[in-house]
Protein backbone atom coordinates (compact mmCIF):
# COMPACT_ATOMS: atom_id res chain seq x y z
CA UNK A 1 0.00 0.00 0.00
CA UNK A 2 1.64 3.68 -1.24
CA UNK A 3 -0.11 6.84 0.07
CA UNK A 4 -1.63 8.44 -3.00
CA UNK A 5 -3.13 11.60 -1.75
CA UNK A 6 -2.18 14.56 0.99
CA UNK A 7 -4.69 17.33 1.69
CA UNK A 8 -5.65 19.82 4.23
CA UNK A 9 -8.59 22.48 4.93
CA UNK A 10 -7.12 25.78 6.02
CA UNK A 11 -10.49 26.65 7.05
CA UNK A 12 -13.29 24.67 8.16
CA UNK A 13 -15.45 23.54 5.58
CA UNK A 14 -13.49 25.71 2.72
CA UNK A 15 -11.61 24.21 -0.37
CA UNK A 16 -9.03 22.14 0.22
CA UNK A 17 -4.99 22.09 -0.14
CA UNK A 18 -3.42 19.38 -2.39
CA UNK A 19 -0.28 18.56 -1.47
CA UNK A 20 3.00 16.52 -2.25
CA UNK A 21 4.17 15.96 1.61
CA UNK A 22 3.14 17.60 5.21
CA UNK A 23 3.97 17.59 8.83
CA UNK A 24 2.21 15.74 10.94
CA UNK A 25 1.15 16.99 14.25
CA UNK A 26 -1.03 15.07 17.55
CA UNK A 27 -3.49 17.14 16.50
CA UNK A 28 -3.46 16.44 12.70
CA UNK A 29 -1.95 17.80 9.95
CA UNK A 30 0.21 21.13 9.65
CA UNK A 31 -2.34 24.11 8.85
CA UNK A 32 -4.95 21.46 9.11
CA UNK A 33 -8.67 23.13 10.23
CA UNK A 34 -6.85 25.44 12.35
CA UNK A 35 -9.26 28.15 11.15
CA UNK A 36 -13.25 28.51 11.41
CA UNK A 37 -16.35 30.51 10.82
CA UNK A 38 -18.67 31.16 13.49
CA UNK A 39 -22.07 32.72 14.36
CA UNK A 40 -22.88 35.19 16.74
CA UNK A 41 -23.24 32.69 19.09
CA UNK A 42 -19.66 31.30 18.42
CA UNK A 43 -20.77 28.04 16.86
CA UNK A 44 -19.08 26.69 13.97
CA UNK A 45 -20.38 27.07 10.72
CA UNK A 46 -19.74 24.05 8.09
CA UNK A 47 -20.80 22.77 4.91
CA UNK A 48 -23.71 21.45 6.58
CA UNK A 49 -24.93 25.27 6.67
CA UNK A 50 -23.16 27.00 3.85
CA UNK A 51 -22.72 24.62 0.94
CA UNK A 52 -21.31 28.26 -0.66
CA UNK A 53 -18.16 27.40 1.73
CA UNK A 54 -16.77 25.97 -0.81
CA UNK A 55 -16.03 29.17 -2.89
CA UNK A 56 -13.48 30.12 -0.46
CA UNK A 57 -9.71 28.96 -1.13
CA UNK A 58 -7.86 29.69 1.66
CA UNK A 59 -3.76 29.30 2.13
CA UNK A 60 -1.48 29.98 4.63
CA UNK A 61 1.71 31.40 3.99
CA UNK A 62 4.32 33.52 5.62
CA UNK A 63 2.03 36.83 5.74
CA UNK A 64 -1.03 34.83 6.99
CA UNK A 65 -3.97 33.18 5.51
CA UNK A 66 -4.39 34.23 1.79
CA UNK A 67 -8.54 34.22 1.01
CA UNK A 68 -9.61 33.85 -2.63
CA UNK A 69 -12.83 33.72 -4.03
CA UNK A 70 -14.28 34.42 -7.15
CA UNK A 71 -15.69 37.98 -7.73
CA UNK A 72 -14.42 39.34 -5.24
CA UNK A 73 -10.66 40.83 -3.96
CA UNK A 74 -8.57 38.76 -2.15
CA UNK A 75 -7.48 39.33 1.40
CA UNK A 76 -4.58 38.21 3.40
CA UNK A 77 -5.30 37.87 7.19
CA UNK A 78 -2.56 37.87 9.45
CA UNK A 79 -2.31 35.78 12.35
CA UNK A 80 -4.15 36.99 15.34
CA UNK A 81 -2.47 38.11 18.10
CA UNK A 82 -2.71 40.41 21.22
CA UNK A 83 -6.32 39.61 21.41
CA UNK A 84 -8.82 38.68 23.34
CA UNK A 85 -9.46 34.83 22.95
CA UNK A 86 -13.35 34.09 22.43
CA UNK A 87 -14.87 30.84 23.77
CA UNK A 88 -16.13 28.95 20.48
CA UNK A 89 -18.11 25.22 19.98
CA UNK A 90 -17.46 22.98 16.78
CA UNK A 91 -21.00 22.17 17.30
CA UNK A 92 -23.83 23.29 18.94
CA UNK A 93 -24.80 20.53 20.76
CA UNK A 94 -21.20 20.08 22.09
CA UNK A 95 -21.39 21.83 25.57
CA UNK A 96 -17.02 22.42 25.66
CA UNK A 97 -16.02 25.04 24.03
CA UNK A 98 -12.35 26.29 23.31
CA UNK A 99 -10.55 29.52 23.42
CA UNK A 100 -10.10 31.25 19.83
CA UNK A 101 -8.51 34.27 18.65
CA UNK A 102 -10.62 36.72 16.45
CA UNK A 103 -9.57 37.34 13.22
CA UNK A 104 -11.05 40.81 13.14
CA UNK A 105 -13.41 42.96 11.30
CA UNK A 106 -11.83 43.42 7.98
CA UNK A 107 -11.35 38.95 7.79
CA UNK A 108 -15.46 39.03 8.89
CA UNK A 109 -16.88 41.77 6.75
CA UNK A 110 -14.99 39.91 3.92
CA UNK A 111 -16.68 36.10 4.50
CA UNK A 112 -19.64 37.89 5.47
CA UNK A 113 -19.59 39.62 1.83
CA UNK A 114 -19.11 36.31 0.02
CA UNK A 115 -21.45 34.78 1.86
CA UNK A 116 -24.40 36.38 2.15
CA UNK A 117 -24.59 36.00 5.95
CA UNK A 118 -22.92 36.99 9.27
CA UNK A 119 -20.18 35.46 10.31
CA UNK A 120 -16.94 35.52 12.55
CA UNK A 121 -13.09 34.08 11.22
CA UNK A 122 -11.40 32.24 14.27
CA UNK A 123 -7.95 30.91 14.83
CA UNK A 124 -7.39 28.25 16.66
CA UNK A 125 -3.79 28.91 18.62
CA UNK A 126 -3.69 26.52 20.50
CA UNK A 127 -5.30 23.14 19.88
CA UNK A 128 -7.60 21.78 22.34
CA UNK A 129 -10.33 19.21 23.39
CA UNK A 130 -13.70 20.19 22.30
CA UNK A 131 -14.59 16.55 22.12
CA UNK A 132 -15.75 15.20 25.54
CA UNK A 133 -14.02 12.03 27.13
CA UNK A 134 -16.03 9.10 26.28
CA UNK A 135 -17.64 9.97 23.31
CA UNK A 136 -15.25 8.43 20.85
CA UNK A 137 -13.65 4.65 21.71
CA UNK A 138 -10.06 5.95 20.28
CA UNK A 139 -10.26 9.14 22.32
CA UNK A 140 -7.96 11.76 20.20
CA UNK A 141 -6.91 13.28 23.29
CA UNK A 142 -6.42 16.93 24.70
CA UNK A 143 -4.55 18.27 21.04
CA UNK A 144 -7.52 18.53 18.46
CA UNK A 145 -8.00 20.82 15.64
CA UNK A 146 -11.14 22.42 14.86
CA UNK A 147 -12.12 18.78 12.96
CA UNK A 148 -15.40 17.01 13.67
CA UNK A 149 -13.50 14.36 15.57
CA UNK A 150 -10.75 12.84 14.91
CA UNK A 151 -7.37 14.86 14.09
CA UNK A 152 -7.09 12.84 10.57
CA UNK A 153 -9.11 10.94 8.12
CA UNK A 154 -8.02 8.35 5.72
CA UNK A 155 -9.78 7.01 2.50
CA UNK A 156 -9.15 4.30 0.03
CA UNK A 157 -8.82 4.41 -3.68
CA UNK A 158 -10.17 1.13 -4.22
CA UNK A 159 -13.59 1.97 -1.95
CA UNK A 160 -14.17 4.82 -3.45
CA UNK A 161 -14.13 2.27 -6.99
CA UNK A 162 -16.13 0.03 -5.58
CA UNK A 163 -19.16 3.13 -4.22
CA UNK A 164 -18.25 4.41 -7.99
CA UNK A 165 -19.65 0.83 -9.43
CA UNK A 166 -22.25 0.73 -7.04
CA UNK A 167 -23.15 4.44 -8.24
CA UNK A 168 -22.84 3.53 -12.12
CA UNK A 169 -25.18 0.38 -11.69
CA UNK A 170 -27.92 2.41 -9.96
CA UNK A 171 -27.63 5.20 -13.28
CA UNK A 172 -25.55 7.86 -11.15
CA UNK A 173 -22.66 9.19 -11.79
CA UNK A 174 -19.33 8.44 -9.93
CA UNK A 175 -17.98 11.02 -7.83
CA UNK A 176 -14.29 12.07 -6.89
CA UNK A 177 -12.24 11.50 -4.03
CA UNK A 178 -12.57 15.41 -3.01
CA UNK A 179 -16.75 14.63 -1.59
CA UNK A 180 -15.14 13.06 1.28
CA UNK A 181 -12.61 15.41 2.20
CA UNK A 182 -9.98 13.13 3.69
CA UNK A 183 -6.54 14.38 4.32
CA UNK A 184 -4.45 11.41 3.40
CA UNK A 185 -6.06 8.80 0.70
CA UNK A 186 -4.40 5.27 0.19
CA UNK A 187 -3.68 2.71 -2.51
CA UNK A 188 -3.14 -0.58 -2.94
CA UNK A 189 -5.90 -1.94 -0.70
CA UNK A 190 -8.79 -4.17 -1.38
CA UNK A 191 -11.73 -2.37 -1.14
CA UNK A 192 -13.23 -1.66 2.31
CA UNK A 193 -10.29 -3.49 3.97
CA UNK A 194 -10.27 -0.55 5.81
CA UNK A 195 -13.21 -1.89 7.79
CA UNK A 196 -10.40 -4.19 9.74
CA UNK A 197 -7.97 -1.37 10.60
CA UNK A 198 -9.65 -0.51 13.84
CA UNK A 199 -7.36 -0.33 16.90
CA UNK A 200 -4.55 -1.52 15.01
CA UNK A 201 -1.43 0.67 14.00
CA UNK A 202 -0.33 2.29 11.12
CA UNK A 203 2.72 3.36 9.72
CA UNK A 204 2.81 5.76 6.77
CA UNK A 205 6.42 6.41 5.62
CA UNK A 206 8.17 7.18 9.27
CA UNK A 207 4.88 8.38 11.64
CA UNK A 208 2.80 6.20 13.33
CA UNK A 209 -0.94 6.41 13.47
CA UNK A 210 -3.76 4.65 15.39
CA UNK A 211 -6.53 3.91 13.76
CA UNK A 212 -9.45 5.13 15.53
CA UNK A 213 -12.71 3.62 14.04
CA UNK A 214 -14.45 4.02 10.73
CA UNK A 215 -15.94 7.51 9.67
CA UNK A 216 -19.85 8.43 9.69
CA UNK A 217 -20.54 10.23 6.58
CA UNK A 218 -23.68 13.57 6.24
CA UNK A 219 -24.98 15.82 4.24
CA UNK A 220 -21.64 17.16 3.14
CA UNK A 221 -20.55 14.56 0.93
CA UNK A 222 -23.29 15.06 -1.21
CA UNK A 223 -21.80 18.85 -2.33
CA UNK A 224 -19.73 19.26 -5.39
CA UNK A 225 -16.28 20.51 -3.80
CA UNK A 226 -15.88 22.80 -7.01
CA UNK A 227 -19.33 24.50 -7.56
CA UNK A 228 -21.10 24.01 -4.01
CA UNK A 229 -23.89 22.61 -5.94
CA UNK A 230 -25.96 19.19 -3.61
CA UNK A 231 -27.75 16.56 -4.87
CA UNK A 232 -28.73 13.51 -3.28
CA UNK A 233 -25.36 10.96 -3.82
CA UNK A 234 -23.72 9.53 -2.74
CA UNK A 235 -25.44 9.25 0.36
CA UNK A 236 -27.82 7.29 -1.09
CA UNK A 237 -25.95 4.87 -2.28
CA UNK A 238 -23.84 4.77 1.37
CA UNK A 239 -27.57 4.47 2.88
CA UNK A 240 -28.11 1.32 0.66
CA UNK A 241 -24.45 -0.78 0.55
CA UNK A 242 -22.49 0.62 3.88
CA UNK A 243 -25.18 1.53 6.28
CA UNK A 244 -23.60 -0.48 9.10
CA UNK A 245 -24.76 0.17 13.15
CA UNK A 246 -27.25 3.14 11.23
CA UNK A 247 -24.35 5.01 10.11
CA UNK A 248 -23.27 5.68 6.64
CA UNK A 249 -19.47 4.72 6.94
CA UNK A 250 -16.99 5.81 4.47
CA UNK A 251 -12.98 6.60 5.41
CA UNK A 252 -11.30 5.75 8.51
CA UNK A 253 -10.54 8.02 11.55
CA UNK A 254 -6.85 8.39 12.33
CA UNK A 255 -4.32 9.69 15.64
CA UNK A 256 -1.18 10.28 14.98
CA UNK A 257 0.94 8.99 18.17
CA UNK A 258 4.28 10.97 17.10
CA UNK A 259 5.29 14.14 14.58
CA UNK A 260 6.71 13.62 11.61
CA UNK A 261 6.44 13.97 8.07
CA UNK A 262 4.26 11.93 5.19
CA UNK A 263 4.66 12.06 1.45
CA UNK A 264 3.12 11.11 -1.68
CA UNK A 265 4.51 7.38 -2.19
CA UNK A 266 5.00 6.68 1.18
CA UNK A 267 4.59 3.16 2.28
CA UNK A 268 1.15 2.31 4.39
CA UNK A 269 2.09 -0.45 6.34
CA UNK A 270 -0.45 -1.96 9.20
CA UNK A 271 1.11 -2.69 12.20
CA UNK A 272 -0.24 -4.57 15.87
Amino acid sequence: MRLSGISTYPVKGCHGLVHDEAGVRPWGLDGDRRWMLVDDEGIGITQRDLASLVRVHARPGPEGLLLHADGHSDLVVPEPTDVTPVPVRTFRRRVLRVDALPAGPVADAWFTDVLGRPVRLVRLARPARHIPRGEREYDPGDQVSFADAYPVLLTNTASLAALGDWLDASGAQPVPMTRFRPNLVVDGAAAWAEDDWPGRGLRIGGVRFRAAGPSARCLVITTDQETGVRGREPLRTLARHRNIGRKLLFGLNLVPLEAGRVRLGDPVELLD
